[in-house]
Formats: structure tokens, C-alpha cells, sequence
């Protein structure tokens, strides 16, 4: 007695399939939280407003220095000083690791443990598969520059009290807005990381080495932050999505301050569209063998 094998094709024509149904949202979700670098990488963000907590605990409160005062040197004011020096010190690398961590595994593992044509014969559309994967992997990179900020602002509250905003340029901010500006602040550091996100997700579809696509889209992005230091490239810089990574410093100001973060944003969200589009195009003819 000899028996047959459903090809793809002739799953997708059973009764009851459908294609949006595969690979649920849910659990991808689920499986990417299981794994033990998400574990590793939230307790780290999540431990950085302590490890700063002592810092100044053992320094001493921080001063201005040569006259000039920055977010630094009023980080211990108040709750709300210290989330935004944890976003200060963190936005410019340390929240880069997650996102191209989480984007940049997310295929390449598959590959990698040789399950990834397995999913493709389950049978899940290659669209579906790299949505599925793209949508959970920004959620985590979300989800991890959230957590840095409320964790901050819970740690420093609780150390320095609940109040206004002090501004290094003078004047502070109501405590009734501190929240919605942190929150507007941490958006647009999401949307500056895009370009990030989508560097690694295309990397991702191209190799089987899970390093090689998170340390490809990091070494890109220090590359991005070399240039923009090259100030004889004057107003060529401000295509670098690097250029507008501070940006977000604008929304803690007395009056809101949009340009600077309309630029940025645009520029990371040009970039990012144009490496998404080609994953899902090189993905959809690459022929997958592990």
C-alpha cells in the first residue's frame, strides 16, 4: 500500500485552509518570547535604570560642567529628569541591540535550525511567514524601548520624587505632560529605529547566521553615526537617519518642536519601506533548502 503526499498547492485547496490563518500573530509571539536572548535582552533594559540609580548614588548628584547644563546633569531632579537621561544614554546605541536583534533573528534562526522550509511546507505563504515574523519582531523592539523609560521613571520616582520636568535650558515642564512628551519621545526613537529594523529583517533573508544579520545592521548603523560625525559633509548628513537620532529631545521642550523629528522621521521611514520591500521581494524567489 502506497501513500501520497499533499504538495503545498494541494493543502492550499483543502477544505477549511486559509492562507491568513497560518502562522497566527499569537503564536509567533509566543515563541519569540520563550527564547532566552528576549528574556536576556528585557532584564538588561530593565536593569540599566538601576545600574545609573547607583551611579549617582556612589558619584554624587551630577553638575553642570564649563557653565553648561545638559539632561545629564539634571537627571536626579526628579522622576521624570531620570527616564529621559535613561532614554538619553540609551537611544543612541544600546536600544539599537533589540531591534536589530529581534528583526535580524527572526528568519535567519529559522534557517538556521533548518526549520524554515518546513513552515513554507506547513503550508505557510512566504508573504504570511515574513509579515507574521516582521510584525512580532518590531512589537518586541517596541515593546523593549517602552520598557527602558517606564522602569526609569518608576526607579526614579521612587528615588527622586514626582514633579515637574527641569529643562537644561530653563524652565520646567508640568508634571501633566511629562508622560505624554516621554511617550511622544520614545515614538519617534522607534519609528528613527525602522531603518535598523528593516536593514536586519533583509539581511535576515539572505543568510542563515543569525549574527551575521544583528551585527550586519549594527556595524551599518555605527558606520551611520561615523558619517554624520563628518561634518564636511554638511548638509548631506541630514539624509542619514543618524543625523535625526536625537531628535526626539525636541519634545521635551517648553514649546513642542516638530521639525526636526518630521525630517527624521520621513528619512528613516523612506529607507526602511524600500529594505522591507526588497526582503519580501528577494524572499519570494529565494530558494529556501534549509
Amino acid at each position: 500500500m502506497t501513500t501520497t503526499r499533499e504538495t503545498p498547492r494541494e493543502a492550499a485547496q483543502a477544505p477549511g485552509y486559509r492562507a491568513g490563518h497560518t502562522l497566527p500573530l499569537r503564536v509567533e509571539a509566543l515563541r519569540q518570547l520563550g527564547r532566552r536572548r528576549t528574556l536576556v535582552m528585557g532584564a538588561v533594559l530593565a536593569a540599566l535604570p538601576f545600574v545609573l540609580l547607583i551611579a549617582f548614588a556612589v558619584g554624587g548628584e551630577p553638575g553642570g560642567r564649563n557653565d553648561r547644563i545638559t539632561l545629564m546633569d539634571t537627571a536626579t531632579a526628579t522622576g521624570a529628569n531620570f527616564a529621559a537621561t535613561c532614554l538619553l544614554v540609551s537611544s543612541g546605541f544600546l536600544l539599537v541591540i533589540p531591534v536589530a536583534l529581534f528583526c535580524g533573528d527572526t528568519v535567519a534562526a529559522e534557517a538556521g535550525w533548518s526549520s524554515l522550509r518546513y513552515l513554507l511546507a506547513a503550508p505557510v505563504p512566504r508573504a504570511r511567514l515574513l509579515a507574521s515574523k516582521l510584525v512580532v519582531a518590531l512589537g518586541f523592539g517596541l515593546a523593549a524601548m517602552v520598557l527602558l523609560p517606564v522602569v526609569g521613571l518608576a526607579v526614579g520616582t521612587a528615588a527622586y520624587g514626582w514633579g515637574p520636568l527641569e529643562l537644561p535650558t530653563g524652565g520646567t515642564l508640568p508634571a501633566s505632560d511629562t508622560v505624554p512628551r516621554l511617550a511622544l519621545a520614545v515614538a519617534f526613537v522607534f519609528v528613527s529605529q525602522l531603518v535598523t529594523a528593516g536593514l536586519a529583517f533583509w539581511l535576515s533573508t539572505k543568510t542563515d547566521a543569525p549574527l551575521g544579520a544583528v551585527g550586519g545592521a549594527v556595524g551599518l548603523t555605527i558606520v551611520g553615526n561615523v558619517l554624520d560625525a563628518v561634518t564636511a559633509l554638511g548638509d548631506w548628513r541630514e539624509f542619514l537617519p543618524a543625523h535625526w537620532q536625537f531628535a526626539w529631545a525636541d519634545a521635551l521642550q517648553p514649546q513642542l518642536e516638530w521639525g526636526g523629528m518630521a525630517k527624521g522621521a520621513s528619512v528613516s521611514v523612506a529607507y526602511a519601506l524600500v529594505l522591507f520591500a526588497l526582503a519580501f521581494r528577494g524572499f519570494g524567489r529565494k530558494d529556501i533548502v534549509s
